[in-house]
């Protein structure tokens, strides 16, 4: 096994072409990393960091950021606004034709929807830096009220965010893997030291047992996490042999690989949105004169208090909806169902056409039943894995397992395709 590793590693350093790729993300890591650490004025920390702690939306916000917020960098946004402004995007596809035709344009549309998407994160950033400013200020954790002040962090938080798409940009042009995906990747390894330090100075309250316990359930959510992430349901399709000039042309047999998780980590993001809702809502009313309003603010809070029973329950059939609905959003059964016709493809026993369609909805709704239920018990598990081992500061979260293993995935595939392009370079020559 040993072997193997080094022989691959061995493989990755001999191609110069990679070499670069790898040393070039490394440098925009750095950088990234170096930047995230220096901090916006005006923030009060202490109160910061345990407004963070006990809030799990704000928690997975930060994880997003890549653990800049937490911190009320100069980077505090992240690539929050990006992230929402792509979401955006890809449901307007859905909604305006013209934008539907122009993500069918191959390379140039792309490149234009990625355009778009660069042009609407700068309001959006300045939108939530505003909104942040506002919230902490209820919270009295801003420290400063002068409006000059106030728009120097509005504008920083904004700047910041447009020099990690930047970064983001350049990793993904000339480095290896996505760049959002990779810097989104690095803040959230970034603070596993942290959990480990603070893991190991209450060692002595934690049994050994439960901290092996923990190991194994990671270890199985990353074996599921790759199973899960990997598996595709193949749907044969044959194409028929069409007539080209005298000779006989196609007739190939291929296959349409549906995935078992189309929908990522959005569904995730939608509903731990509005699970959290009854809590705030109830917080907020906590403090209103009516005595019943104020009882019943209460009830609702404790009911719904993240590690409650009710919130576990609620979350999880949230992922469960979120996933059916956001899977019928980015895969239409027609369209593909038509584009294999077109192409004169058909699924053996199947008619062209509508009875392709229905097929293929028939399928992807059996299969997302499995992605929904992975997702689900990956948004619980941190409150799994914390009942079951007692340890709660090496918890990342779910989501976060989720980013950390798609992301290495993803890169690898990429680092296996440039490896295999190599190879036939070299067999040209």
């Amino acid at each position: 096994m040993i072997r193997k590793v080094l022989r691959y590693v061995f493989r990755l350093w001999s191609n110069k072409e990679l070499r670069k790729k790898i040393f070039f993300t490394a440098a925009m890591i750095f950088v990234f990393r170096l930047v995230a650490h220096i901090p916006s004025p005006g923030v009060d920390a202490v109160k910061l960091k345990e407004l963070f702690s006990s809030s799990q939306l704000l928690g997975l916000l930060d994880v997003f950021s890549g653990g800049t917020l937490a911190n009320f960098s100069v980077m505090a946004l992240g690539v929050n606004p990006y992230i929402n402004a792509s979401i955006i995007l890809q449901m307007l596809t859905i909604v305006i034709p013209s934008l539907e035709a122009l993500s069918k344009e191959g390379e140039y549309g792309r490149e234009k929807i990625n355009q778009y998407t660069r042009l609407l994160t700068l309001p959006l950033a300045i939108v939530q830096a505003i909104g942040i400013l506002v919230f902490l200020r209820s919270k009295e954790i801003l420290a400063v009220s002068n409006p000059a002040a106030i728009i120097s962090m509005i504008l920083t938080m904004t700047a910041g965010t447009m020099l990690l798409l930047w970064l983001g940009e350049l990793i993904t042009e000339y480095g290896l893997g996505n760049g959002v995906s990779l810097i989104i990747f690095a803040g959230i390894v970034g603070r596993l030291p942290v959990s480990f330090i603070q893991t190991f100075s209450i060692v002595d309250t934690i049994s050994l047992q439960n901290i092996f316990i923990f190991i194994g359930l990671a270890l199985g959510v990353i074996a599921g996490v790759v199973m899960i992430n990997e598996a595709v349901r193949k749907v044969t399709v044959n194409y028929a042999r069409r007539a080209r000039g005298s000779s006989l042309v196609g007739g190939q047999t291929t296959h349409l690989p549906l995935k078992v998780n189309q929908a990522g980590v959005i569904p995730i993001i939608f509903a731990v949105s509005i699970v959290l809702l009854p809590s705030m809502a109830g917080n907020l009313l906590t403090s209103v004169p009516s005595p019943i309003v104020s009882q019943i603010a209460s009830t609702l809070s404790a009911a719904f208090a993240p590690g409650s029973l009710a919130y576990t329950l609620t979350y999880f059939f949230l992922v469960l909806g979120f996933t059916y609905f956001y899977t019928a959003v980015i895969f239409d059964p027609v369209k593909i169902a038509d584009e294999v016709k077109k192409h004169g493809g058909f699924v053996p026993g199947i008619r062209p056409g509508k009875s392709t369609a229905d097929y293929l909805s028939y399928i992807i709704t059996r299969i997302t039943l499995a992605g929904a239920l992975f997702l689900g018990l990956i948004a619980v598990l941190p409150n799994i894995a914390q009942q079951l081992s007692g340890v709660a500061t090496l918890s990342i979260g779910g989501t976060g397992i989720l980013i950390v293993v798609s992301v290495i995935l993803e890169t690898v595939n990429q680092v296996e395709a440039m490896m295999v392009t190599r190879s036939y370079d070299r067999f040209l020559e």
